[in-house]
């Protein structure tokens, strides 16, 4: 399941997530908040719709499973595999 396209970041002041961080945290199902300290990017708060969501983001950002597709892909390259075409 492709996880929807964002819309852009909204960035906003750490003090003001940490006094609404629910509501904060409900808005970064649909965008990334970038929470600021002192007008500098602090850190990037990421929420999910759903738990497929919370999933698939697990799976991009897993080295393990990036090694692996990495691997493949390699793999693939050097003429070993079969083409997805050719999968019954």
């Amino acid at each position: 399941m492709a996880r929807p396209v964002r819309k852009t970041v909204k960035e906003v002041p750490l003090a003001e997530v940490k006094d609404d961080f629910s509501r904060y945290l409900k808005e970064a199902a649909v965008r990334e908040i970038l929470i600021t300290r002192h007008g500098k990017p602090a850190g990037i708060l990421i929420g999910f719709e759903s738990e497929d969501d919370w999933l698939e983001y697990r799976l991009e950002n897993d080295p393990r499973f990036l090694k692996r597709i990495a691997k493949a892909r390699a793999s693939l390259r050097a003429g070993r595999g079969v083409p997805l075409e050719d999968v019954e």
